[in-house]
């Protein structure tokens, strides 16, 4: 029976030891509902392993895959389109995945998230994603704003932490200023902990929930994403 193609997934890599251990734990998820594929971490950023010297540890097979790489991020952008896709063009036998949005797994999550802050129902949601220059990245976040709209049933605003506005400290204030709800809640559409998710702690909302990992869903993703891409391969 031939092999699974190793799963790499790929994260973007945060100082945070919170964070690293978040993606660690959702790796060991996929491990343990996977037990006959392979799971590697590697990262784009920040620190190792990264993702070309992982990608230059796999073994290269006669025929078939010999690896996938699902980026564990939540929307594309320039870590996806460039730099994981750098990664594996030299390399015919790896391949990438979409990012693990847009999904209505994700926006589940986040549902999830905003009851154990106990939002009320009436606030004003800021869906605060990290941001990316690339326009891609931006309409994936868009996408899983209008899903969280048609679940919320209340306003939805996007926000950004970097790279694109309005801000998230700007979409609370704009939320205040136009009177949409009583309460305003920003909830955190990051993957992990780190240096991003504390900022949103600091732009004056009511309510903040916490990142999206760890939690069971995400390895469905991962593993829907791999599924998705190998059983196109056979």
């Amino acid at each position: 029976m031939r092999q699974a193609p190793i799963l790499i997934g790929c994260a973007h890599g945060t100082a945070s030891e919170e964070g690293q251990a978040a993606v660690r734990e959702l790796l060991a998820a996929v491990r343990g509902a996977m037990p006959d594929v392979v799971v590697r971490e590697a990262y784009v950023d920040v620190h190792g392993p990264f993702l070309d010297d992982v990608i230059g540890q796999v073994p290269v097979r006669a025929e078939g895959l010999s690896a996938v790489v699902v980026p564990l991020l939540l929307a594309s952008g320039y870590h996806v389109y460039h730099d994981i896709s750098t990664a594996v063009d030299s390399r015919p036998d790896v391949v990438s995945t979409q990012a693990l949005g847009p999904d209505p797994r994700l926006v589940g999550i986040v549902l999830d998230r905003l009851r154990e802050a106990r939002v009320p129902p009436d606030a004003t949601l800021v869906l605060a994603a990290a941001g990316s220059s690339d326009p891609r990245s931006r309409a994936d976040t868009e996408a899983a704003a209008e899903t969280l709209r048609s679940a919320w049933g209340g306003p939805v605003r996007v926000g950004f932490a970097a790279g694109h506005s309005p801000s998230v400290a700007d979409a609370v204030a704009q939320a205040r200023e136009f009177g949409e709800g009583g309460a305003v809640a920003v909830a955190s559409f990051l993957l992990a902990p780190g240096v991003f998710q504390k900022r949103l702690g600091e732009v004056g909302a009511d309510h903040v929930t916490g990142p999206l990992a760890p939690h069971p869903d995400l390895a469905g993703v991962v593993m829907t994403r791999y599924r998705e891409l190998t059983l196109g391969h056979d």
